[in-house]
């Protein structure tokens, strides 16, 4: 059992991650499974709720949110600094070709783009993403850019590969998927010594596509493009998107597997990360079992420290960073740099998966061969923002049965796809079981702090009060109250404790629709202690507001409004694309003259296609 010292209940809207911390988590992990969790708990943590985790990840995720160049040299596609470590530091495929086969004993298999194309065309692209890289934006203007990153012409310097993983998907073990359609082109150095891989996906058939053609399509494409700069806009880690090429060729699609396939428009996006290693990367040679896949186990980590975690490579004996557990032993983290390591990884998930569960977003996927060991948001596919407030909330039709990435459970989710991480790296004898079950109470207890540090700063409250969000959700649940524009609004509360009850819930009229006399009582009860707690802060009702609306987002991403870019750009018209880009990337700003975009969903939003999707829409 794990124990938190965090206040270790959650929030009634995810009961069964509160749950799964107070009885254990059994990891299920089809090979070395491991049968208890140790009680663990950080004996220099206070117990007032507040966190104790380390600052590091707080440095970490800023830096996503203010990724900027500080240099004033931009380069050219052909002055691009490539480096290359994964292929020149990691075990390879000692085949090229991409006839799909189990590969054994290699990291990656080299691969070239083998997508046709017929005319290329440039969709959109990311001013933030290129300033990263340093690339001159008068790049997208050439007329061979779209050649480029459509894979049809190869961009010199660059060492083409497909990596090799493995993964849990819907709980059970699927053994070897890796890049199926996602090529990555090779791993670009700025001049900070940022290191950013780039991908291409649906780049053609790799030895890992088993019997797709390892394409994508333009609706698929516009999501993900679209949805991984919101997320990064919005303060999440994640992977971003340099541009979106539309290949000029057709792709036969069955989008909602009924037996009734059409064609649609070809697509590749340059994604963008410092890595793509996911926990996946290291169950597929952990599952295998050999002495030599053990090896790769260990030689992936210390890759993935060398070049993404150095921080702990350099750790001394004088961090002090030892901690006592409930057996009254000590796991001490700079006695092993895995166990550090392993740490790190569960705290930047934790800290990942609350910023989800702070702006409504679902990811709709939650294999483990979809979780990034750099705590980014991954692989979208069937996302999707909360509308109406639904803990239960899917948008991947796959997932419909038994709902198990639905909304609620995603923290939970979390928690159970690092227990099948530390399994795997136990396995490879890199950490033990005290370490294990040290990273999975810090991933609680992070997330427990994350958690209530912003739904207390959505509610501008000056500290948090468990009952009342309780509440406050339990009630957005049964009136089905947008969860966006419910709290955006929420920051016209006055802090006045005078006001009359018939009159309390008049700035909120806009988000509680269609409620009735008993409905509109269990409101005001609400609002007349949300607003006590208000008035005890200290803070003005215009700080108030100012503050919330920094941390509330006025504009997210929903599907409805991706579909109606979609089907503009399936006529030709691109505009549509790249008015959302720039909405997307100041979303907490009123943007005068966009107010539509914040609309509830129209009622053809609800249609399939649109509100939910499949796992490989």
């Amino acid at each position: 059992m794990v124990t938190l010292t965090a206040t270790t209940t959650l929030l009634t809207s995810f009961p069964r991650f509160s749950h799964s911390l107070r009885r254990g988590v059994t990891t299920n992990f089809r090979f070395y499974p491991r049968n208890r969790f140790l009680a663990c708990r950080v004996m220099n943590s206070p117990d007032d709720g507040s966190s104790a985790a380390a600052p590091l990840i707080d440095s970490v995720t800023q830096d996503f949110k203010n990724q900027t160049i500080h240099s004033n040299k931009l380069k050219s596609l052909e002055d691009l600094n490539w480096d290359n470590s994964f292929v020149r530091e990691l075990p390879s495929d000692p085949r090229t070709d991409p006839f799909p086969r189990e590969v054994l004993h290699a990291c990656y298999t080299r691969v070239s783009p083998s997508v046709e194309v017929d005319d290329p065309q440039l969709v959109a692209w990311s001013e933030s993403v290129s300033n990263l890289l340093e690339l001159d934006n008068k790049e997208f203007e050439r007329p061979e850019f779209p050649l480029f990153f459509s894979g049809a012409s190869p961009l010199a310097g660059t060492l083409p590969y497909a990596q090799c993983y493995g993964g849990h998907q819907f709980g059970m073990w699927a053994g070897q998927l890796g890049d199926g359609r996602a090529i990555t082109l090779g791993e670009i150095l700025n001049s900070k010594s940022e290191r950013w891989e780039l991908q291409l996906k649906g780049a053609g058939k790799t030895p890992y596509s088993r019997f797709a053609d390892g394409l994508a399509v333009l609706r698929s494409s516009i999501r993900e493009f679209l949805c991984s700069e919101a997320m990064h806009h919005l303060g999440i880690p994640t992977t971003r998107a340099l541009c979106l090429v539309n290949t000029g060729k057709l792709v036969t699609r069955d989008m909602f597997y009924d037996g009734n396939p059409k064609e649609e428009q070809g697509a590749i996006v340059c994604r963008v990360a410092q890595s793509f290693l996911r926990f996946g990367s290291y169950q597929i040679h952990a599952s295998r079992g050999s002495n030599q896949d053990l090896e790769i186990v260990r030689g992936l980590a210390d890759y993935a420290i060398k070049h993404h975690f150095p921080h702990i490579e350099n750790m001394s004996k004088s961090e002090s960073l030892s901690f006592s557990t409930g057996d009254e032993d000590v796991v001490d983290l700079t006695s092993n740099k895995y166990a550090a390591w392993v740490v790190e990884v569960a705290e930047r998930t934790a800290t990942m998966i609350a910023r989800w569960q702070g702006v409504g977003f679902t990811h709709g996927v939650m294999n483990t061969d979809n979780m990034s060991i750099l705590g980014l948001t991954i692989d979208y596919g069937p996302f999707g923002f909360l509308d109406a407030f639904d803990p239960k909330f899917t948008p991947n039709t796959t997932d419909l049965p038994g709902r198990r990435y639905c909304f609620a459970n995603q923290p939970d989710i979390g928690l159970w796809n690092l227990a099948q991480f530390t399994t795997t790296l136990a396995a490879a004898h890199l950490i033990n079981d005290k370490e294990a079950n040290y990273a999975l109470e810090r991933y609680g207890s992070r997330f427990m702090d994350d958690y209530q540090d912003i739904m207390t700063k959505k509610l501008g409250l000056p500290k948090y009060n468990k009952v009342l969000i309780g509440k406050l959700l339990t009630n957005m649940a049964v009136d089905k109250v947008d969860y966006t524009n419910f709290f955006r609004t929420l920051s016209n509360i006055k802090a006045d404790t005078s006001i009359p009850d018939e009159e309390m819930l008049v700035p909120l009229k806009s988000v509680l629709l269609d409620i009735g006399k008993e409905r509109k009582e269990a409101w005001t009860s609400w609002l007349k202690t949300y607003i006590h707690e208000l008035s005890t802060s200290g803070t003005t009702d215009d700080e108030r507001k100012t503050s919330m609306n920094t941390v509330n987002p006025k504009y997210i991403l929903r599907n409805y409004l991706c579909q109606t870019a979609i089907d503009a750009a399936e006529i030709g018209d691109l505009g549509e694309v790249r008015r959302l880009l720039k909405l997307v990337e100041n979303p907490f700003d009123e943007q005068p003259g966009m107010e539509k975009y914040a609309r509830l969903p129209p009622a053809w939003a609800y249609r399939p296609g649109v509100c939910m999707l499949s796992c490989s829409s």
